[in-house]
């Protein structure tokens, strides 16, 4: 790979922090509070930040100390077993299968988060006017509109990104500059137009489908899926490590990207509580512009909508350099199929690119039918559970490398690590604990996950047929 695909420090936080500060930021203070009272959704901001930190550490510490397994925290997963086994073979093929899976759901929500933004400055977006009719399925104009932008937007990146990779990093880069100034602006405004009156009471009552009342720990589990999504991506310095210009800048740009938009999160979603009711936040398509319009009216929304399209666009391109990036690296490994590793002459992942984007459009099709809230809140759902298997594998395999002692001959970070390790465990299985309690979530995450055995056989032949062709050594 030439020079001109290097990533250095500042493109891999910015990575990190465009990832992360997404389609989430706009759209998760109204999931929040319809899922937790301002207490429940505190305490979930707690538990998740202390949670995912460790998990970070877990991820750098790897990068460093496990070089030569790239591609994203689901490669660990061959790890656990003896190399070259079934079980070896088949956890990897699993974990990146569900990994990759999350990605694309992830995509969806920033594209379709992208389009509720844009309504600001075209109404036409969300008009509910039939379009036409074929047979029982009527679509509306706001939603065939919808997805058509969604559909321009996903492949218009795409051939960003064909151009090259730190060209599309630096295009990245601008847009996650401009949206962490634009939020630290929001940040001081929402100070001044903070209203207590509006958080009370913080132990306000929630309940579930079936009407059933929640209490505070209750709240906090339904919470913990969606403040975790604030999260997702913080892996994305680790996906690209191969890319990477020094193994240490995985690390550091980690940790620097997870400060960032940790204080862009909380900061944001505990001022947006604080200006708006908690029925109106319940009931908003656009929590961030609603706030911003009660401080400086409609000109206040379209300029925060624009800092908004501006910081999803450099989201999308991150995204789906991170999701083709993905089967690429894990064909790699040789857990995925071969034709996974074909490259343009950039050294891009040009099939992995095209098949990754035609799924995601398949997503797409959900805006077809729901509303932009339905849509966001469906998809992250089924990713964030899609990530925590990758996520609970990297603590594991953190734990186990602790345990067996490799890579920590006379290592004083030996049992800080362990710890790191087996907190980072025990937050994994608590959001997943958490995440499924919903049966109808659970199945379709699952089908979703099992769906992957149908690509494993011609895999494994694949593996197969290139072993049979290599050269035998004397």
């Amino acid at each position: 790979m030439g020079k001109s695909n290097k990533l250095g420090l500042w493109i891999l936080t910015a990575l990190v922090v465009g990832n992360m500060v997404g389609s989430g930021i706009f759209m998760l203070p109204r999931s929040l509070s319809e899922a937790a009272s301002p207490a429940g959704v505190l305490m979930a901001w707690l538990f998740t930040g202390v949670g995912v930190l460790m998990t970070a550490l877990v991820f750098g510490n790897l990068a460093i100390r496990k070089p030569k397994l790239n591609g994203g925290p689901q490669i660990y997963a061959k790890e656990l077993f003896k190399p070259g086994s079934q079980a070896s073979i088949l956890s990897g093929f699993m974990s990146s299968w569900g990994y990759w899976i999350g990605n694309l759901a992830g995509n969806v929500a920033i594209i379709t988060t992208f389009a509720g933004y844009l309504s600001t400055f075209f109404p036409i977006l969300t008009s509910n006017a039939k379009w036409f009719t074929i047979g029982s399925f009527t679509l509306k104009v706001g939603n065939g509109l919808t997805f058509i932008v969604c559909t321009f937007l996903l492949w218009g990146t795409h051939f960003i990104i064909l151009r090259g990779m730190e060209g599309a990093g630096k295009l990245n880069f601008a847009a996650t500059a401009a949206k962490v100034v634009g939020f630290f602006i929001f940040i001081i405004i929402g100070l001044f137009a903070f209203e207590k009156s509006n958080m009370l009471p913080m132990l306000a009552t929630r309940k579930d489908e079936a009407g059933h009342v929640l209490g505070l720990m209750s709240q906090v589990n339904g919470a913990a899926v969606s403040t975790l999504w604030a999260f997702i991506g913080v892996e994305s310095a680790v996906v690209f490590a191969s890319r990477a210009r020094k193994q240490i800048d995985v690390k550091r740009a980690t940790i620097l990207g997870l400060m960032i938009a940790l204080v862009i999160y909380v900061g944001i979603s505990t001022l947006v509580m604080g200006m708006l009711n908690q029925d109106t936040l319940i009931h908003s398509d656009k929590p961030l512009i609603d706030a911003i319009q009660t401080v400086l009216g409609p000109i206040g929304g379209k300029l925060l909508a624009g800092i908004g399209l501006i910081s999803l666009f450099g989201s999308t391109i991150g995204w789906v350099m991170l999701s083709a990036e993905v089967p690429f690296q894990a064909a790699k490994q040789g857990l995925f199929l071969p034709a996974f590793l074909k490259e343009n002459e950039k050294g891009l992942p040009k099939f992995s690119l095209i098949v990754t984007n035609v799924l995601g459009q398949l997503f797409i099709f959900s805006t077809v039918s729901n509303s932009i809230s339905q849509a966001f809140d469906f998809v992250i759902t089924i990713a964030t559970l899609s990530y925590l298997v990758p996520y609970f594998i990297s603590s594991v395999y953190q734990v186990k490398l602790v345990i067996t002692g490799e890579t920590y001959k006379g290592d004083r970070n030996r049992i800080v690590d362990g710890i790191i390790g087996v907190l980072s465990t025990i937050y994994s299985v608590w959001v997943i604990v958490a995440g499924t309690a919903d049966i109808k979530t659970f199945t379709f995450g699952m089908v979703l996950l099992a769906s992957g055995i149908l690509f494993y056989g011609p895999m494994l032949k694949k593996r197969k047929e290139t072993k049979q062709k290599e050269p035998v050594s004397a």
